[in-house]
């Protein structure tokens, strides 16, 4: 055994134990809480699998649940930036590259280059694993505000045209899925729940 790898290793899995700490807007089925990161990273990895068979092509489920993994790491240091909030999304990336810098840079060179690498393929969205894997990512927190009657929608006073421009880009990894998404979408507004303009 390596021991200086091991322990480097170690490091960043304690260290990641603190995206169970990161809460998002998103509140669990029934309203009880705000989900936290760690959550949301698993419930993806599981939808990635659960729902592979609609994606717009062919790609490499577990290079994709990784990327669901590790997506939102980041926001240890960067914090959970709101899907609506305009200030907040516009030093996002500037934050998270330096969250990645050092959280990534705790694991030993060859896995930091790996998982580093797997977190920008992710944010570009370019390839075929990225882009159904930020389908599941749009898809996963309106199925939660769908299942609590748009609770959150309300609380923040969201309206149509937000939800559709966070959501279009489902579209790039399945089509069928933004199908849905967009009656889904269309339901709430219709039920209150996201207003119309």
């Amino acid at each position: 055994m390596d021991k200086e790898r091991f322990l480097k290793q170690l490091a960043f899995i304690l260290e990641i134990d603190k995206e169970k700490s990161v809460f998002r807007q998103t509140h669990i089925k029934g309203y009880s809480r705000r989900e936290n990161d760690a959550e949301h990273a698993w419930h993806l990895a599981l939808m990635i699998f659960l729902l592979k068979e609609y994606a717009n092509e062919s790609f490499d489920v577990a290079k994709a649940m990784a990327m669901a993994l590790i997506h939102d790491i980041v926001e240890i240091d960067a914090g959970d930036t709101y899907a609506y909030d305009t200030e907040g999304l516009s030093t996002q990336k500037e934050r998270e590259s330096k969250a990645a810098d050092r959280i990534f840079g705790l694991l030993p060179d060859d896995q930091n280059n790996i998982l580093r690498s797997l977190f920008e393929e992710f944010e570009e969205g370019k390839t075929a694993e990225a882009r159904f894997a930020r389908t599941m990512d749009n898809l996963q927190p309106i199925l939660l505000n769908d299942s609590n009657n748009g609770k959150d929608w309300r609380e923040h006073d969201v309206n149509k045209q937000q939800v559709y421009n966070r959501q279009k880009s489902s579209e790039l990894g399945s089509e069928e899925i933004w199908k849905f998404t967009k009656e889904l979408i269309e339901k709430n507004v219709k039920n209150g729940n996201i207003k119309e303009n």
